[in-house]
């Protein structure tokens, strides 16, 4: 039985479990509302048919296991997470060989029901939470990894069956997505930018794969762009139409939007998910312009671009956005605040998406870079102030001594503090600021770090954790 997945949703393979001593009608009921509460919310699913096991499609001899695993095979292109879900104890047996033949690779749910007190004879009672940890625990003896819900049991009409599917599904879009991510390394790294050094061969163990292209091959392209054609105007009037451009810099608009297209084609041609650019100064230098508003519009289309080609920046803001659904940025931990410890803004020359930042954008030139390279030379930047509200922020680093993947992850706020500095401005507040910047220091992390507007701690640890097997360290 299959049903399509609406609007982009992620697609489950679905397991109920059942067992002899118990009432099966129990798991035919507990089938009928999962599909409907799936269907509503617009996720599709992969489960057999009611006629394809004794017990009305529920799991639990080797052979429904079986028949299980070459369903879920048939359709691996499509399965995205493995919902289990345990009306009463369950039989261990079908739902294992189900998933371990199965071979996808993709995150497990394990959710099992509660026991109605005052029902438990023999027809009713369901020993789902007994029956829960013998199922976790063949799980564990397989090597299967698995997410655990909110609760050890709770009714199939409680509101934390969706809450836990609806984490569960960011869960399996940050594992299934990074896992097969094209990260686009557009240029060198800046010179003085040895902390954006990175490995490709630990990003490449995670499935990682990094694109580059020379940034002359960029502007090669941007230069043959005819200046009637449809697309140019188009682009031009999207910039004009997404931050207020100055009348002093119109005339390198068309500059600007040469570039972005140039960018945008490349993205697309190569079919990259996320980017690093060497956003200084070959670009100011060589053609005229800063990249940080071609930055920007793509992360407002969930296209994270990380600044003086921070690769493993680019991962990290991707992981973001996938967890979140939303744009994410990436800045430097910056400045502090004398009169709070716990308080640092964290600014870049003007990369920040338009909802990020929350507010109007306004472009104009690079503030520190423009007094070297020139204003001139170096209109693009986004200005922006952050408005207030709570944050994630996140960061990994490839790290060659220790020849692993480790990384960082908590959260705060951002504050309505005003800073007279140009460029994106988010003054933030996070708990503890000053044993967070003691680990970044003596665990060699670059000042980069990526940030979203919304929390989403839990999700990238649970991926992290159970499915990535990178170091976290999870701030509090």
């Amino acid at each position: 039985m299959i049903k399509q997945a609406k609007n982009g949703k992620e697609t489950f393979g679905l397991i109920i479990g059942t067992r002899a001593y118990f009432n099966s009608d129990l798991a035919i009921d507990v089938r009928k509302t999962l599909l409907e509460e799936l269907e509503k919310a617009g996720y599709g699913y992969v489960i057999l048919d009611e006629c394809d096991t004794p017990t009305g499609g529920s799991m639990e001899t080797v052979e429904d296991g079986k028949k299980c695993a070459a369903l879920f095979r048939a359709h691996r292109e499509e399965i995205d997470g493995i919902i289990v879900s345990l009306p009463n104890f369950g039989f261990e047996v079908g739902i294992i060989n189900a998933i371990s033949r199965a071979e996808l690779g993709v995150p497990v749910l394990v959710q099992a029901c509660d026991d109605d007190n005052d029902k438990v004879d023999l027809d009713h009672r369901r020993d789902a939470f007994c029956g829960k940890i013998s199922v976790c625990n063949n799980l564990y003896q397989c090597g299967i990894p698995f997410t655990d819900t909110t609760l050890h049991t709770y009714s199939i009409h409680s509101p934390l069956l969706m809450q836990d599917i609806n984490k569960f599904a960011a869960i399996c879009r940050v594992v299934r997505k990074l896992t097969h991510a094209r990260i686009g390394q557009i240029g060198t790294r800046p010179l003085g930018f040895n902390t954006c050094r990175y490995s490709e061969k630990l990003l490449q163990a995670t499935g990682i794969t990094v694109v580059p292209v020379d940034m002359s091959e960029i502007i090669f392209n941007a230069r043959k762009i005819d200046d009637q054609c449809a697309a140019l105007r188009q682009k031009m009037e999207a910039i004009s139409d997404y931050a207020h451009v100055p009348e002093a810099y119109r005339e390198k608009l068309a500059l600007q939007a040469k570039f972005g297209l140039a960018v945008e084609q490349w993205i697309e041609a190569n079919e990259v998910d996320a980017a690093a650019i060497q956003c200084w100064d070959s670009l100011e230098q060589n053609y005229g312009c800063a990249a940080c508003v071609t930055m920007s519009m793509l992360g407002e289309k969930l296209i994270p671009c990380a600044c003086e080609t921070d690769v493993a920046g680019a991962v990290s803001m991707y992981a973001l956005s996938l967890a979140a659904g939303h744009p994410s940025a990436l800045s430097d931990w910056n400045n502090n605040f004398a009169d709070d410890r716990n308080k640092c803004v964290c600014t870049h020359c003007g990369n920040f998406p338009k909802s990020f930042a929350g507010g109007d954008l306004k472009l104009g030139p690079l503030g520190v870079l423009g007094r070297t390279l020139g204003k001139v030379n170096t209109f693009g930047a986004v200005y922006a102030k952050c408005t207030e509200g709570d944050f994630t922020f996140f960061r990994i680093s490839t790290d060659d001594t220790l020849g692993c993947i480790k990384s960082y992850l908590g959260k705060g706020r951002l504050t309505n503090d005003p800073y007279g500095m140009d460029g994106c401005i988010a003054v933030t507040q996070v708990d503890n600021l000053q044993k967070l910047m003691k680990y970044i220091c003596k665990n060699g992390f670059e000042h980069h770090v990526a940030m979203v507007r919304t929390d989403v701690v839990d999700i990238l640890q649970e991926a992290i954790d159970s499915y990535l097997g990178w170091e976290l360290y999870v701030h509090e």
